[in-house]
C-alpha cells in the first residue's frame, strides 16, 4: 500500500486551519497544521511534505513570505495560496515569483482538490529511492515501467543475450545501462554503438578492430569495441541497421566467443555479454531477407519492450520535473516548475518522440522562461508538432521512397536486379526510382 501525500496547511484562523484539515484527512491526506508562517517553516523543515497549503494574509509571516523561505530551501515542493483577499495583481505577482496555485476564500472543494492532484504529481518517482547507482537513473511511477526494472533485475545477474524493443526515444541504451549496472559486470566498460549511424565498411573494424596495414589509412591496430569491452557489456543499438554480411561474423563472435580482427591472422578470445535494441519489427526483416534468423534467437534470450508514453502518461509530470531540475542547473535559471495549465499542455500533448522528446520539449521551455515557473505559452511552442512543421504529403512521399531504396540497396548490396525484384519493379523503373533520388547502386557494392 502506498504512503498517503503528506500536507502541510497554514492559516491564522483555527475555525478555518480545522475545517480545512477534516476536508482534506477525509480525502485520505497525511495533514499537519499550523497556525503562523514561522511555525509552519519549522514544520517544514522537519516533515518535509509533498504540498503546502498557506493562507495569503496572516500577522508576522504572511503567505508569500513563507514561500519565499520554502523556496530557498526546498525549490521543488508546490506551494498553493488561499486567501480571502484575492485580487488580479495579487495573483500575477504570486505566479510569476513561482506560487504553483492560488486559489481564492471562500473557495470549491472540488477546485482545491483538482489543484491539489496537480500539484502532487509533481511528487519524487514511486520507485523507492535506493542505496543503488542504477536507481537513480529510473524516473517512473507506472506499472508498466516497474514490470520493465523488474524483468531487467532477474535477468541482470545471467549472461543471457538481451534484446530491448520499443519507440524511437523510449530510453533503450538507459535501460542497457542499467541492466548492466545491475549486473556483476558492473565494474567492467559498458561500450556502446548504434550500427546505423557508421558506414559499413568501417563498422566491423570499429566492433572487432583491425591490424595494422589492413587497409590504406590503417596506421595502427585497433582493437575494436568489443575489445575495450572486455569483461563488460557491448550494447549494439538499432542491431536492425547492421548489414548482412557482419551479421554473419557477429553470428560467430557469439557462437564461439572470440573474434578475427580486420586484416588479423587468428582469433583472439572475447568475454563481453551483448544487449541489443532495435525499434524494427525484427520479424518482418527476417522475413524480407534483411536480417537473420538464427543471429535473432542469439540475440533475443530475452527480450524486455519499453512502452511509449501514451503506455505511461502518469510519468510524464515526473519526467517533466525531472529534467527541468536538471537543465535550470545547466542554464542556471531559477527555474522551478511549471504552472498549472502549463502541466495540463505538458499531459495532454501525445509525445510520439517519448521521453527524448519531453527533455527536448523542457530544455527549450527552461532556455527561454524568465520566470520562475514556466508558462502555458512556452509549453505550447514546445510541444505543437514536436517543435517541428509537419511535412507535406509529397514531401513525407519522398523521403519514405529515398529510405524503402536505400535499405533496399543495402540489403542486396547494389544488386540492382535483386533489389528490383524485391521491390516487385522491372529494372526499367526501378533505375528511373534511383536516379529521381541520385542513388547510385556501385557505392552500396561490397569490396572484396
Amino acid at each position: 500500500m502506498t504512503n498517503p501525500a503528506r500536507i502541510q496547511i497554514v492559516d491564522d484562523d483555527p475555525t478555518l486551519l480545522k475545517l480545512l484539515g477534516i476536508l482534506l484527512r477525509e480525502e485520505g491526506f497525511a495533514v499537519s497544521a499550523a497556525d503562523s508562517g514561522e511555525t509552519a517553516l519549522a514544520m517544514v523543515e522537519e516533515q518535509r511534505p509533498d504540498l503546502l497549503i498557506t493562507d495569503l494574509r496572516m500577522g508576522g509571516m504572511d503567505g508569500l513570505a513563507l514561500f519565499e523561505a520554502v523556496r530557498q530551501r526546498y525549490p521543488l515542493l508546490p506551494v498553493i495560496i488561499l486567501t480571502a483577499h484575492g485580487t488580479i495583481p495579487d495573483a500575477v505577482q504570486a505566479t510569476r515569483r513561482g506560487v504553483f496555485g492560488y486559489l481564492t476564500k471562500p473557495y470549491e472543494q472540488k477546485a482545491l482538490l483538482i489543484e491539489i492532484s496537480r500539484a502532487l504529481a509533481l511528487r519524487a518517482p514511486a520507485l523507492p529511492a535506493g542505496s543503488e547507482p542504477w536507481e537513480a537513473n529510473i524516473i517512473t511511477r507506472s506499472p508498466r515501467m516497474r514490470a520493465v526494472i523488474e524483468e531487467a533485475q532477474a535477468v541482470a545477474a545471467t549472461d543471457a543475450s538481451v534484446l530491448i524493443g520499443g519507440d524511437t526515444g523510449t530510453g533503450k541504451e538507459l535501460l542497457a545501462q542499467t541492466l548492466h549496472d545491475m549486473s556483476n559486470r558492473r565494474d567492467a566498460p559498458f561500450v556502446a554503438i548504434n550500427c546505423g549511424a557508421i558506414p559499413e565498411n568501417l563498422l566491423e573494424s570499429e566492433l572487432f578492430g583491425h591490424v595494422k596495414g589492413a587497409f590504406t589509412g590503417a596506421m595502427r591496430d585497433h582493437p575494436g569495441l568489443f575489445r575495450e569491452a572486455e569483461g563488460g557489456t557491448v550494447f549494439l543499438d538499432e542491431i536492425g541497421d547492421m548489414p548482412v554480411f557482419l551479421q554473419v561474423k557477429l553470428l560467430r563472435v557469439l557462437q564461439e566467443r572470440q573474434l578475427r580482427p580486420v586484416g588479423g591472422a587468428r582469433a583472439l578470445p572475447v568475454d563481453v555479454r551483448v544487449v541489443s535494441a532495435t525499434h524494427r519489427d525484427l520479424q518482418e526483416s527476417i522475413r524480407n531477407g534483411s536480417f537473420r534468423e538464427d543471429l535473432y534467437y542469439r540475440l533475443n534470450v530475452v527480450n524486455l519492450v519499453l512502452p511509449p508514453m501514451s503506455e505511461r502518461p502518469e510519468d510524464i509530470p515526473l519526467l517533466a520535473q525531472h529534467f527541468l531540475s536538471a537543465l535550470a542547473d545547466k542554464y542556471r535559471k531559477k527555474v522551478t516548475g511549471f504552472a498549472p495549465e502549463a502541466m495540463d499542455a505538458m499531459l495532454a500533448a501525445p509525445w510520439p518522440g517519448n521521453v527524448r522528446q519531453i527533455f527536448n520539449a523542457v530544455e527549450k521551455c527552461v532556455a527561454l522562461s524568465t520566470t520562475p515557473l514556466i508558462p502555458l505559452s512556452l509549453v505550447e511552442r514546445a510541444v505543437t508538432r514536436g517543435g517541428e512543421e509537419l511535412a507535406s504529403f509529397d514531401d513525407a512521399r519522398r523521403d519514405f521512397e529515398r529510405d524503402y531504396l536505400t535499405r533496399l540497396l543495402k540489403i542486396t548490396q547494389g544488386n540492382v536486379s535483386q533489389a528490383a525484384r524485391l521491390a516487385k519493379r522491372n529494372r526499367s523503373d526501378f533505375y528511373t526510382l534511383l536516379a529521381r533520388h541520385s542513388l547510385e547502386p556501385a557505392r552500396f557494392k561490397q569490396t572484396a
